[in-house]
């Protein structure tokens, strides 16, 4: 019998092979020391059980197959076992970003129509106040001890309880989620993922860091902890704010690493630098994944000083729209260090099979068809385009943005395929590995040649008093003036604030395309994206320079 083309099917799975396995753990009250209890365990039967019964509790109020509905709840026991509920319906949860911009939160819901409404008071409460949905919201689901809208989430399950197996038999093409960017260039985007989507990158991701049953994973961003069923791991929830990693306790996280064993941490650049930061060891751990943005290399070097000698460290490039793409572990990436500040830009490794990755001459218009397309010269920066099983293929219902994201590429079979425009811009070496050298939307189009972010920033990173730089570009594409501007490690007096711009203005002077930057100005504190905190808002960062005066 062929199994449902649905990532709750591999719960399902999971729950027959080893029904009293910890599929999850979760933190609870805080006790002596500030640190967690983490009294909450559940197993894959349970975790399977309760995914049913909210199912069967959806359909009786009308959150069927093909029924999108926004989820805005906090990780935890609920927020996976609604998860897999919405899967087993064949329901298609929308998720966003909660901290995004007001503005931009009800763009993205106004985008995405949704017909049903998921969260927790408060949620709910904003989504009457500011019209969130309006016009197209029918049912709505509190979660939680306070009821706001709709039936509880513990009323539905009370309602299916005892309705036995809920899975669909979704098809491959079938909509599974829509999953919305960070937005850190703009509004986000709601990316379509299909169900072959989800299948594809479990495949992958496991393949890529050998990751098998019995693993035990601290998911510092919520939804990657979806995957861990489906590999037989078991998800420790970390106690922190998932939309602020910067700000993460280290001594929090060090607790769940030890007290359960854990042996794999996914989280963004900006938590490797809390751990890094933190200087303890974190024995146990065998794989350590990074993404969202590059990882510094002193960050890379400080954690492989503190992983055991058996460890993995991985910083995989990807984006929503396709994950993962290219990966390099942390051994490799340190030997490409030298490299990289002295303008390389940064080495994301090797694609990760199948993925055929490919560069393109850079162009800022729609490529409809592959034969459109203009291949690079060896070693030549170039636009980075993907294609593999677990590319997407459109964003929902934003036409102009797929059109310009995707391009279409008939096989020799007759077949056609989706290759994504990343939107990123690298290169090729001699030995295979991509290098990424920044966003194409962020490239400085000077009198004299284009300067890349990637290729410029780590030069002058390595100053001992900078915290990071950003390039960006001061007036008309084709005749931009390049500005770098720095964000200190410390606030910093105008007298010290002049020595340090001469001597980035030396260091730069070193390599042809760093002695172009010939303006610095200082910025308090970088604005960064709400998912990953560490891809720097350099449009933002632009409109401000453009106001100020030297």
């Amino acid at each position: 019998m062929r199994e449902p083309a649905n990532i709750a099917a591999a719960l399902v799975r999971m729950a027959r092979q080893q029904p009293d396995a910890i599929a999850l753990r979760c933190p609870g009250r805080r006790g002596r020391g500030g640190l967690a209890r983490y009294n909450l365990a559940v197993s894959y039967r349970e975790l399977d059980a309760r995914s049913d019964a909210i199912a069967a509790g959806l359909a009786r109020i009308g959150i069927v197959r093909g029924t999108r509905a926004v989820v805005m709840v906090r990780p935890g026991a609920d927020f996976f076992a609604l998860m897999f509920a919405l899967f087993k319906a064949g329901a298609v949860p929308v998720l966003v970003d909660p901290g995004i911009e007001r503005h931009a939160l009800k763009q993205c819901l106004g985008e995405a129509q949704p017909q049903a409404f998921i969260g927790i008071a408060l949620a709910q409460w904003a989504r009457r106040m500011l019209g969130w949905g309006r016009g197209h919201v029918r049912q709505c689901v509190s979660v939680g001890r306070f009821g706001f809208a709709g039936p509880s989430l513990a009323t539905l399950e009370r309602w299916g309880a005892g309705a036995g197996p809920q899975l669909a038999d979704t098809m491959p093409d079938e909509v599974a989620a829509i999953l919305f960017t960070s937005g850190s260039t703009g509004v986000p985007k709601g990316v379509v993922y299909r169900h072959r989507h989800f299948l594809a990158q479990i495949q992958m991701l496991g393949d890529a860091f050998g990751i098998a049953p019995g693993a035990v994973n601290l998911p510092t961003f919520p939804p990657f902890a979806l995957f861990d069923p489906a590999l037989g791991s078991t998800s420790v929830i970390p106690d922190m704010d998932p939309t602020r990693p910067a700000r993460a306790d280290p001594r929090k996280l060090h607790d769940a690493v030890a007290r359960f064993a854990v042996t794999d941490l996914f989280g963004s650049p900006a938590l490797m630098a809390v751990l890094a930061r933190h200087g303890q060891p974190l024995p146990g751990l065998k794989r350590l994944m990074s993404a969202g943005a590059p990882v510094p290399a002193a960050v890379v070097a400080r954690l492989r000083e503190l992983l055991p000698e058996d460890a993995r460290l991985w910083t995989p490039y990807g984006a929503t729209e396709c994950l993962p793409v290219a990966v390099i572990e942390g051994g490799e990436l340190q030997a490409t260090r030298a490299a990289t500040e002295t303008g390389s830009g940064t080495c994301v490794g090797r694609p990760v099979p199948p993925n055929v990755v490919r560069l393109i001459c850079i162009r800022d218009d729609a490529i409809i068809d592959w034969s459109e397309v203009q291949p690079v010269q060896p070693g030549e920066v170039g636009e980075i385009t993907v294609a593999g099983p677990s590319v997407t293929d459109s964003y929902f219902n934003r036409p102009e943005a797929t059109a310009l994201a995707k391009i279409r590429e008939r096989l020799a079979d007759g077949s056609e395929r989706v290759v994504h425009r990343m939107g990123d811009l690298g290169w090729f070496d001699r030995d295979g590995r991509l290098w990424f050298c920044g966003r194409k939307t962020q490239r400085v189009q000077c009198v004299d040649g284009p300067l890349y972010t990637e290729q410029v920033e780590p030069v002058f990173n390595i100053h001992p008093e900078v915290l990071r730089t950003a390039l960006v570009g001061i007036g008309n594409a084709g005749a931009q003036q390049p500005v770098l501007c720095v964000e200190l490690l410390a606030r910093l007096g105008r007298s010290a604030q002049a020595r340090i711009r001469a001597e980035l203005l030396a260091m730069g002077g070193q390599y042809v395309h760093t002695a172009r930057v010939q303006r610095i100005v200082f910025h308090p504190r970088f604005p960064v994206d709400i998912r990953h905190n560490a891809k720097i808002g350099r449009e933002a960062l632009a409109r401000w320079v453009a106001t100020q005066r030297d």
